[in-house]
């Protein structure tokens, strides 16, 4: 296995919000607090406070939450510890997506669990615990139920989400999997390998009755020996926690206000602001629905039902049934940080991008604002692909060229013919040199006719390039397909393979090597692309 790595803005795959962050430009320093590095970790502790109710709170939550499964010494070990006031957690979060959904999700996690390691090394009289908070309360489906083996969209279909499923994600019966488990394993083979996957799949969601028991068992028995402890917000206890915070979100409109304030502020640097606030950012939450809650008048709507509240009626249901409010995508990483001792969130660029808009309203209620890390990202090679590579002399950097740019590149090295105008061109440029002095000299009007026969000619050679280039690569066609394929295979649908591809296709190949692997590889505080070959 060697590890090659390569700066994010070379990748063309990250945006420049993300690119400046990672380099710590002046112009973002106002969106966030301390930069993550692990020196700064040391400050993040400091600022970080956590009272022993809350933690008590916690533990007793997701001793609830783990009720049905055999915790194991690790994760029975990191929930003990967050008693503990000395303890602090890393988290991540990911939707439920059907068998992981794309690959990133598994470094998620690892980069989480590293930095967890990284952080007890260098900080020794403190515990950290790496937390997965699994966005149950999520109501996109259609985002979720499906993931690609083989190049194949392998979805879990169900006729009544139109009308019947509309609530919370988490809560959705795992009805209709059968037919979902059966096709899997006839697209994995009769390996012993395809055997592991298809009882992992079967173990969690045929034995588990909602997709939320189905997840949290699937992510428990990947990483459960690496003390990785899941989180449910979707909790009574914990919601308790935060209704103080929901009730001033209903009177006050905080987030509204610093949030949009916040998101003005990105657009002026000159970045894309990633969501907007509103002015009430939580959602009502109940058998079958989750739909935002709307302030008319004085009186509380809950969107597309017949549902209403007076503000006294909202308090009153908030007090009694917090459960019943779930916050959206503004709300919710505060929720994060108002129930868990945690110092950092990991998360990809598009998370990253949101939680950038959040600083002035953690300011705002007062609570620590943690730091921020870009999750690693990772191109995984096979042996068999990398030799594809070596035959074609195709490099690491040239992968990421855009096909026609690498294409070009290739043709011209091999080609036997010099399809490269270059030198004309410059040659070109030196003689207009000469005729736009000569034009000058004589009569300054003719300029113009001199600059339009540079543009024609240029144009010309240019054409006559584009024309030659075509016609190498159809003379060179069998060494443009094995060029262009194995770019195919590595970067599917023209994105980033970790954006598409599901763990399995690679578990087939590395087997249990795969998550040490990972490990071995990816280091959340090198914010560089990292790619691995076998």
């Amino acid at each position: 296995m060697s590890i090659h790595k390569i700066a994010y803005k070379e990748t063309g795959y990250f945006s420049k919000l993300i690119c400046d962050y990672l380099e710590e430009h002046e112009s973002l320093n106002q969106f966030y607090g301390n930069f993550p590095t692990l020196e700064n970790f040391k400050k993040q502790l400091e600022a970080k406070s956590f009272s022993q109710e809350k933690r008590s709170v916690l533990v007793s939550a997701l001793q609830n939450q783990y009720k049905n499964l055999e915790l194991g010494e690790a994760v029975e070990s990191a929930i003990e510890q967050l008693e503990q006031e000395n303890t602090f957690t890393v988290t991540t979060g990911h939707q439920l997506n059907l068998f992981t959904g794309p690959l990133y999700f598994l470094y998620k996690i690892i980069s989480t669990i590293t930095l967890s390691r990284k952080l007890k090394e260098a900080y020794p009289d403190h515990n950290f615990v790496p937390v997965y908070w699994m966005a149950t309360e999520d109501h996109d489906f259609d985002e979720i139920n499906y993931f690609r083996l083989h190049g194949k969209k392998i979805q879990w279909n169900r006729e009544d989400i139109q009308n019947n499923d509309k609530g919370a994600v988490g809560a959705l019966k795992t009805e209709g999997l059968q037919e979902v488990f059966n096709l899997i394993c006839a697209e994995l083979g009769n390996t012993q390998l395809a055997k592991e996957l298809c009882d992992l799949f079967e173990s969690a969601y045929l034995k588990y009755d909602t997709l939320t028991e189905a997840t949290r068992y699937l992510a428990h028995r990947i990483f459960s020996q690496y003390g990785l402890v899941i989180v449910d917000g979707d909790d009574h206890q914990l919601k308790l926690v935060f209704a103080p915070y929901m009730k001033q979100e209903i009177l006050e409109n905080k987030a509204h206000k610093a949030v949009s304030t916040q998101a003005e502020k990105l657009e002026k640097s000159g970045y894309s602001v990633q969501v907007n606030a509103r002015e009430i950012n939580l959602f009502y939450l109940s058998d079958g629905i989750r739909e935002r809650i709307i302030e008319k008048e004085g009186r509380y709507f809950i969107n597309d039902t017949s549902i209403e509240f007076s503000k006294e009626e909202l308090l009153a249901k908030l007090e009694e049934t917090p459960e019943a409010f779930s916050p959206n995508v503004i709300m919710r990483p505060l929720y994060q940080e108002v129930i868990l001792p945690n110092l950092a969130y990991i998360g990809g660029g598009g998370e990253i991008a949101y939680w950038l808009e959040l600083k002035s309203f953690f300011d705002a209620v007062e609570v620590p604002f943690p730091m921020l890390m870009v999750r690693n990202s990772a191109l995984l090679i096979t042996e068999k692909q990398q030799e594809k590579l070596e035959k074609l002399h195709v490099s690491i950097e040239d992968l990421f060229l855009n096909q026609n740019d690498l294409v070009n590149r290739k043709i011209r090295k091999i080609s036997n013919i010099d399809v490269d105008f270059s030198p004309q061109k410059k040659h070109l440029v030196k003689q207009f040199e000469d005729l736009y002095t000569l034009a000058s000299e004589t009569d300054a009007s003719f300029l113009g006719a001199v600059k339009a026969q540079e543009v024609k000619q240029l144009k010309g050679l240019d054409h006559l390039e584009k024309r030659l280039l075509k016609a190498q690569k159809k003379k060179l066609g069998d060494h443009v397909k094995r060029l262009t394929d194995i770019q195919n295979e590595l970067f599917p649908l023209e994105n980033l393979q970790e954006r598409i591809m599901n763990f399995s296709e690679f578990y087939l190949e590395y087997g249990s090597d795969l998550i040490p692997q990972l490990f071995d590889s990816l280091d959340p505080l090198d914010y560089k692309f990292t790619v691995i070959t076998k």
